[in-house]
């Protein structure tokens, strides 16, 4: 029997009480103008954004890995690539019909940012348009900050796994029709394609999609299934073109294993340092903020209490929500939701700083409104309909004003006046039409003068390769240089360089560093210090390679080292 509750549509939730009649949008137009404001907020601060600094490795090797798959290489065979190839596959795509660059990377990170604010929007519009607007704004100032709009695998595998979720918790509203068996056929789709993104997906994929089909038919639940099982399917043509152990080393082995000795940090965040190299690199510039806030790392401690509290009390309200009312749509929509919470909340623990925090909470900060909404009922009761949300936003809204400012509103306002010319931070380098932003003006001025160095002295085909002064240590790279010289092709299976990983024993990194005909190596990363192993030297093996076969052909400022094959300038370069 499917169960259906037709008093908690969406189209009367927001109706003003009785009285003088105004003019008025119809529910479908009033949906559309609760929605522009969301995108309205999207738009303020997108000149800034765009030309932003971005991060070196992170969105360097997204530009590269895409660039390269065009050109035949396969993730896990030619290159680390620790997630699914979803990501890839899909900025592949886009770089095939509209050019590699820069803009066109971020407008893919663009969308997937919008997928994960308007499926929060869509999943809250039960409860009403104007909590929906304030949990849409809510997800979109957490999210957008940490890491800009860099075209990461995490976001395009949320914004699919929410889509998923609204359209299978549509169904459930539906007679047992084609109409709703194609729903939960498309809902399974989407989540297949999430776990094609991050498989590391599949513990809040399986909660929210248990959560999400209890007590439905058989059938229902296998069309659910089936729809997971055609997203998934393509990672059979990963592996039948990266091979069986480069994929399972690769997409399990490398990251669950290997990886997190070099990347984890304390439990919970400590409270008066910062305990990440970026997160006390990111502090270095502060923008302006008027108002009374923590300490910076009082902060993150703060930011972690709230993402674990979040996701909590979504699923506990959810699930009492359920039990007291099991045919309610509301209620199963809080617990899909909430279970959907509690699965991302691994992503925040495994290494516990602000970027990992802000793809936890996106969804469960930017769900908490409806929650409190549900707590609140009764006091809330005697406000008119419409202004229950907008309370209960602001609540949420004034939580991140005082508990976390720096990381929400303070740098969306700094990237709105960035939009506006005011303040702009983000400093390029470019090459024949290609451009990257670093975050220092001094590091920017030496990489411009590297890149018009081997731009004159490289030659199309040889094999560059971009790591750290010392190759002991590998806990970060400056990949947005494949990027800038995608003529030269990359000497390392390591683009984006791990701790543990890249200067693992066998990591095979000295022989790659000896096949290449030139290095950039950079000093920027030389005092990274974290709790953790990243810590720990390597072999010296990689290093003995530079010193006997590479001649430095210019050092830049301190900040990077050009070298080229003594073999080859002594041949007369």
């Amino acid at each position: 029997m499917v169960q259906t509750e037709p008093e908690e549509s969406t189209v009367d939730t927001d109706r003003p009480p009785v009285g003088p009649r105004r003019l008025a949008l119809s529910p479908r137009w009033a949906t559309a103008a609760a929605a522009a404001v969301v995108a309205l907020a999207f738009a303020v601060p997108l000149r800034g954004l765009l030309r932003y600094q971005g991060p070196p490795m992170e969105e360097g090797f997204m530009l590269v890995f895409a660039e390269r798959f065009l050109a035949g290489d396969v993730p896990n065979r030619d290159f680390l690539h620790l997630y699914g190839p979803g990501s890839v596959w899909v900025l592949a795509g886009v770089f095939e019909v509209f050019g590699p660059s820069l803009a066109a990377e971020r407008l893919v990170g663009l969308a997937q940012q919008a997928g994960i604010v308007f499926g929060v929007f869509a999943l809250a519009l039960p409860w009403g348009r104007r909590v929906a607007t304030a949990c849409g704004l809510i997800a979109l100032v957490v999210i957008i900050p940490p890491i800009g709009l860099t075209a990461l695998a995490w976001d395009g595998a949320v914004a699919l796994g929410l889509a998923g979720l609204a359209v299978g918790l549509s169904a459930r509203r539906l007679d047992d029709t084609g109409t709703a068996r194609r729903r939960l056929l498309l809902a399974g789709l989407l989540g297949g394609l999430a776990l094609l993104y991050r498989p590391d997906l599949v513990v809040a994929v399986g909660l929210a999609g248990t959560a999400m089909v209890w007590g439905q038919s058989r059938d229902r639940v296998a069309r659910l299934l089936a729809g997971v099982g055609l997203g998934v399917a393509p990672y059979l043509v990963h592996v039948a073109m990266a091979g069986v152990r480069p994929s399972v080393e690769g997409m399990l082995l490398d990251p669950v294993f290997e990886l997190r000795g070099g990347r984890s940090l304390p439990v919970p965040p400590s409270w008066g340092e910062l305990d990440g190299f970026l997160q006390r690199a990111g502090v270095l510039r502060s923008p302006a903020w008027p108002l009374p806030a923590p300490a910076t790392s009082n902060q993150v401690f703060l930011w972690f209490v709230l993402v674990i509290v979040a996701a909590v009390t979504l699923a506990v309200v959810g699930g009492r929500a359920v039990r007291r009312q099991p045919r309610s749509h509301r209620a199963r929509v809080l617990l899909t939701v909430g279970a959907f919470a509690v699965g991302l909340l691994p992503q925040a623990v495994q290494r516990p700083d602000t970027t990992h925090f802000a793809w936890v909470s996106c969804v469960s900060l930017g769900f908490l409104p409806v929650a409190i909404m549900e707590l609140s009922r009764s006091p809330l009761r005697r406000l008119p309909p419409g202004w229950r949300g907008v309370v209960a936003g602001g609540v949420v809204a004034g939580l991140l004003v005082v508990a976390i400012p720096h990381f929400t509103f303070r740098p969306y306002v700094d990237l709105t006046q960035q939009s506006l010319g005011r303040n702009r931070f983000g400093f390029p380098m470019s090459r024949d039409g290609r451009n990257f932003y670093y975050g220092s003006p001094e590091a920017a001025t030496a990489a411009q003068a590297l890149i018009e160095d081997l731009n004159a002295l490289a030659e199309p085909g040889e094999r560059l390769f971009v790591g750290p002064v010392d190759l002991r240590k590998t806990p970060y790279s400056d990949a947005f240089f494949y990027f800038l010289f995608p003529e030269l092709t990359p000497a390392t299976y390591y683009i984006e360089m791990d701790p543990g990983v890249a200067n693992a024993p066998d990591s095979g990194l000295a022989a790659d560093v000896a096949s290449a005909d030139w290095l950039i190596l950079s000093d920027t990363w030389s005092d990274w210090e974290e709790p953790n192993d990243s810590r720990d030297f390597g072999p010296d093996g990689p290093n003995r390679v530079v010193e006997r076969k590479f001649c430095l052909v210019g050092s830049y400022d301190g900040y990077f080292e050009l070298h080229e094959r003594c073999d080859r300038s002594a041949a007369g370069r």
